[in-house]
């Protein structure tokens, strides 16, 4: 069994309306300093394969058809083994 923790972003050339909301509000706030903000997403998946290779192959699977957006998207994963 292992455990991935993906995360989504869009790719740098999509404006993100999201982030610009979020770093007015936070210097609204006084939070000065902020230039740039970007949202995201970030899922944890459990995923039952017998080999890392099985689950980064699935995982990449997911993410490629569902999990992101490949034409507005990135995304990045990390792997652990659950014991």
């Amino acid at each position: 069994m292992y455990r991935a923790k993906v995360v989504v972003t869009l790719k740098k050339s999509v404006m993100d309306p999201q982030g610009a909301t979020i770093r007015s509000a936070l210097e609204s706030l006084g939070y000065s300093g902020v230039d740039n903000v970007r949202m995201g997403k970030f899922l944890e998946i459990d995923i039952a394969e017998t080999t890392r290779d099985k689950a980064e192959k699935k995982l990449d699977d997911m993410c490629g058809r569902l999990l992101s957006n490949p034409v507005i998207e990135n995304y990045t994963f990390e792997m652990e083994e659950l014991k």
